[in-house]
């Protein structure tokens, strides 16, 4: 009997090994930059460009540097900036590279320097790094993505609109996290047929749609009036009607005996509630629908019955 003989198994390929990052050989730099994600992604161009690493990176108008430290500032180049954010697909895919631009959205206090560490991981690593959750730095992104996630799902679910004399629909929200680019396309899609504004409080800026595009617009920092005060003036008439509604269908389908205020505080935070319009004082309380009453010493018509009195 002639023994079987086995095909060679064809060896597996390698994976490529990535070129990496040039070393970092020159002196710490403390670099500002105008903030803007983009801006940053110039820094990042830079850092590598002249080999020195950022001992900080801060946006200009709020940067604290030593006290003989100069800052290393750096104009944002649009075109550089596409470079770079392009350039991240070769050492990490597109949901890791997304993850990066929540993280700089989540206004984390040391969001820069988490991005640079983590983008220059990715570089000097031959495999992919978005599940090395042995690194304090990927874990720290993937827990500020998930934040992000998270705040913005309940901005979606939370806003409520007011509508203007002027037929436009205005919310107010104050998020911990900047969610107004993330929520843009959903309000779009979801309220295609109608104007609307999202502003955000606490950024000063907002989202407004005109039934053809949505735009980011600028606000003053208003001040003399409450957060979620609307002049009654620019308010459509219907409105407090519309709020009433609202409220009275929360109240409907509330079940007091099943209350838990813990488990609806963990879905619905407080830090929601002053911009909820069925968290506002009642103007008018709530009244179930009661049965009808025959009126005792009043005429019943044929084959009606007559209540007794309750």
């Amino acid at each position: 009997m002639k023994p079987i003989r086995r095909p060679a198994a064809t060896p597996t390929p390698a994976a490529p090994r990535r070129a990496g990052a040039p070393g970092l050989t020159g002196a710490p730099l403390d670099y500002t930059y105008d903030g803007t994600f983009e801006g940053l992604l110039t820094v990042l161009f830079s850092i590598y460009e002249s080999k020195s690493p950022p001992n900080s990176v801060q946006p200009e108008g709020t940067a604290q540097t030593g006290l003989f430290a100069q800052p290393a500032h750096r104009e944002t180049d649009e075109a550089l900036a596409a470079r770079v954010w392009e350039g991240l697909l070769r050492t990490m895919d597109n949901e890791a590279r997304t993850r990066l631009y929540h993280v700089f959205l989540s206004e984390d206090a040391d969001r820069e320097l988490l991005i640079f560490r983590y983008v220059d991981l990715a570089l000097r690593s031959p495999v992919d790094v978005a599940e090395n959750y042995a690194n304090a730095d990927v874990r720290r992104v993937q827990r500020l993505a998930q934040m992000m996630f998270r705040e913005k799902h309940r901005m979606e679910a939370f806003v409520r609109f007011e509508k203007t004399s002027d037929e436009l629909f205005h919310a107010t929200i104050e998020p911990d996290m900047d969610v107004l680019p993330l929520i843009a396309a959903h309000f779009t899609k979801r309220y295609a047929d109608q104007r609307w504004l999202i502003y955000d409080r606490r950024r000063h800026y907002g989202l407004y749609y005109d039934l053809t595009r949505t735009d980011i617009v600028q606000f003053e920092n208003p001040t003399g009036r409450k957060a979620t005060d609307i002049s009654a003036t620019v308010l459509d008439e219907r409105e407090p009607l519309f709020k009433h509604l609202w409220q009275a269908y929360f109240d409907h389908v509330n079940i007091p005996e099943r209350r838990n205020l813990k488990l609806h505080r963990r879905h619905m935070p407080l830090r929601y509630w002053k911009y909820l319009s069925e968290k506002q004082p009642r103007e008018v309380r709530f009244e179930p629908i009661k049965n009808k009453q025959a009126v005792v010493g009043k005429e019943v018509s044929a084959g009606q019955k007559l209540l007794p009195p309750q």
